[in-house]
């Protein structure tokens, strides 16, 4: 992202960028970037304006308090902004990403302050956070009953105890990318729910 006169322009190698990732040809982009631009004339989104089209976009489902760790997905440069470019990469990775990819990004919500681990403390705090969404699980998830239960009867703080270790694999006291997404992949059951909730953030009701 750029800016000419004090306006929002997209660069070159943006519109290259987003056309790669994304399959979408030049004018698409552009289009696409006219559209954003239209709802948010300075060309970034900042935290209230996200939680409010979150808030929009997910009438159903209960995300209120998760908007600030849905920020951190898309703000990959921590300038407290979401850019064009920013949102447009989180989309098409959420639509069309291979499950790494989609867990990669998925990793950010964990990843309160965004070190690169996961805390057992920031972990706690997420579970807290999310704690309405669990337990509205959808029907369909196997097992959904025991898990309901689970929810239902541990406290929060068992519930990111139990999930920590299962993705701790080395139990050094901190969660790496790579031991979240094996945990997640591997259909570790308190780490595939925790996950699965954050992924259906981004996935609207038909």
């Amino acid at each position: 992202m750029g800016s000419k006169h004090g306006k929002p322009v997209l660069r070159e190698e943006d519109i290259t960028q987003l056309a790669q990732t994304s399959g979408l040809d030049r004018k698409q982009v552009e289009d696409h970037f006219n559209g954003f631009k239209a709802e948010h004339p300075d060309g970034r989104m900042n935290k209230k304006e996200f939680a409010t089209m979150l808030s929009k976009a997910l009438p159903k489902k209960d995300a209120s308090k998760m908007d600030k760790h849905v920020f951190r997905v898309y703000d990959t440069n921590l300038d407290g902004f979401i850019d064009f470019v920013e949102f447009m990469v989180v989309y098409y990775v959420m639509a069309d990403g291979s499950p790494e990819e989609v867990l990669l990004k998925i990793f950010r919500i964990f990843d309160i302050n965004s070190d690169g681990v996961i805390s057992k403390k920031e972990l706690t705090r997420l579970v807290k956070d999310m704690y309405a969404m669990i337990k509205s699980e959808s029907p369909e998830t196997v097992r959904i009953i025991e898990i309901v239960e689970t929810f239902e009867t541990a406290s929060k703080e068992m519930i990111a105890k139990s999930a920590f270790a299962e993705m701790d694999k080395d139990t050094d006291g901190k969660i790496t990318t790579e031991e979240f997404i094996s945990a997640c992949l591997g259909q570790e059951e308190l780490s595939r729910i925790l996950a699965l909730k954050c992924v259906d953030i981004f996935v609207q009701d038909d």
